[in-house]
């Protein structure tokens, strides 16, 4: 019986963004295989969190997590075995390994990350390049890293993200009382507060508008080590959510006038895609990834013009396109976890075979 492929749950120790939330949607998908039980085994750090799955077991190693864990207790581990790596890192000297890169920005745009993180990750994504095999999330985000990483672009394989966990869930709509958004018009912005994500011109923008009632949401959280917060104009129509459940963000979706998606640089992004799934209209930075991602149905400005993002924010409150909105449902349709877990699957198979 062939030796089990290990799947790489560093990513159970860090907080949710958009590469955690793509490795656990896909794992998911993967435990939904026939033979998941024999052919995967998830491997985690001691003190990492638990992921629900029915098939797939769980391994825990010794260790908190970081990337000492990754190089050396999950390298050990997974000497004989294939390797699934889902967060854009593993082991450096394992060539037997699947790694999901997202994006190439600590490449295009180290000017939002801490130096000594896009240095660590620019000098790991090359040596990655060279021992595995490479798969990343959009069409864009291929071409972007074939470029740096002086591959070909056939030589990563595309497997992108989806919305599919926000489809069928109920909403939670207490989060609508407890933010007191109840009655109100508002718009919502969902991500961390990164350089990245752009939020400042979300909040700039809300100054064009002075609606007194009109609100900002911001779901998200500030993350550490990684680059430095993303500050925000001082405005009490801004409402800060922090981090909140699935059911919590789609009833926050289906409620609002539009959700703004501002960020400066992606590899791909979900929240546009979420919006879709909840019947909400959509206005996003015009970036090749956005593009790729929305297609013809979103709204698009530029992400430094925060008065054509407010010339956005009034078309939608002027009431949405019923057509747009068909079109971002049939747009989120096209994605899939389990088709990209599939393309995955099969890669581990056709890469070592």
């Amino acid at each position: 019986m062939a030796e089990p492929i290990l799947i790489n749950g560093r990513f159970l120790t860090q907080p949710l963004s958009g590469v955690q939330r793509y490795a656990s949607q896909i794992v998911r998908a993967l435990d939904r295989l026939p033979d998941a039980r024999l052919r995967y085994r998830l491997m985690v750090p001691s003190g990492a969190d638990t992921l629900p799955l029915d098939r797939i077991p769980t391994s825990r190693l010794s260790g908190a997590g970081g990337h000492l864990w990754e190089q050396v207790r999950l390298a050990d581990a997974a000497r004989s075995h294939r390797l699934l790596s889902l967060c854009g890192a593993g082991p450096a000297g394992h060539s037997r390994q699947l790694v999901v890169i997202h994006d190439a920005a600590v490449f295009r745009r180290p000017d939002l990350f801490k130096p000594r993180y896009a240095l660590a990750h620019r000098i790991l994504d090359r040596r990655l390049a060279r021992r595995a095999r490479l798969a990343t999330v959009s069409r864009f985000s291929q071409g972007e890293l074939a470029a740096v990483l002086n591959l070909t672009p056939d030589a990563i394989a595309v497997a992108p993200n989806s919305a599919d966990h926000l489809r069928d869930i109920p909403p939670d709509t207490d989060i609508l009382r407890a933010l007191d958004l109840a009655g109100r018009r508002y718009f919502v912005a969902v991500g961390n507060l990164t350089p990245n994500k752009n939020l400042a011109v979300a909040a700039r923008a809300l100054a064009h508008l002075p609606d007194p009632d009109l609100r900002l949401v911001l779901v998200g959280a500030r993350l550490t080590g990684v680059a430095g917060g993303s500050p925000t104009p001082d405005d009490p129509r801004i409402v800060m959510a922090g981090r909140r459940t699935d059911p919590e963000v789609a009833a926050l979706l289906r409620g609002a006038a539009g959700l703004v998606f501002p960020s400066l640089y992606e590899g791909f992004g979900i929240p546009p895609l979420e919006a879709m799934v909840q019947g909400c209209p959509v206005i996003a930075s015009d970036i090749s990834a956005t593009r790729e991602v929305c297609a013809d149905a979103a709204l698009y400005f530029d992400p430094t013009d925060d008065a054509a993002l407010a010339d956005r924010m009034r078309t939608l409150l002027n009431g949405p396109d019923p057509a747009r909105l068909e079109t971002g449902r049939r747009r989120a349709d096209a994605y899939s976890w389990s088709r990209s877990a599939a393309v995955l699957d099969a890669l581990l198979d056709s890469a070592w075979s």
